[in-house]
């Protein structure tokens, strides 16, 4: 039933298709992201067991912010819709920058920080959890 809400939610973000599926002229879609990995790479294993529940957050960050080393237990799909952030992998250094208009998917239980850009960052953020389990978790240390 996840994988089911998730695919739903990822419609959302398919690219320029005849005619919108059925819903007649005057309808266009654009593809943002179609993906089975996280943004640096770690492919997706599985959905969390239990009763799907799909939450949609706006997140605003100041300007500047550091944000603290976390994890999310969940899938999540994020558009940047003003700003930017800079996120980096805590055990690897990895590091990206999305910007607004960028799509990207975020990491799984990877330990991970985010840090806002000079104009902050301000995104739309979709999870695809279990019930009652949390979206983000602070990391130890």
């Amino acid at each position: 039933m996840v994988k089911w809400s998730i695919l739903a939610l990822l419609a959302v973000f398919q690219g320029p298709v005849q005619a919108a599926e059925g819903h007649g002229e005057g309808i266009v879609k654009t593809t943002l992201l179609k993906t089975d990995s996280a943004w640096e790479g770690t492919a997706y294993r599985q959905y969390p067991a239990g009763a799907p529940q799909i939450t949609m957050l706006k997140v605003t960050v100041e300007p500047n912010k550091v944000l603290a080393w976390h994890t999310h237990p969940c899938i999540s799909a994020v558009y940047m819709s003003g700003g930017s952030v800079s996120l980096t992998v805590r055990k690897t250094g990895e590091r990206r920058t999305f910007r607004q208009g960028d799509s990207f998917t975020d990491t799984v239980d990877i330990v991970h920080q985010g840090v806002s850009g000079e104009q902050g960052a301000e995104m739309l953020v979709f999870f695809a959890c279990a019930d009652d389990k949390p979206l983000t978790v602070k990391a130890a240390g």
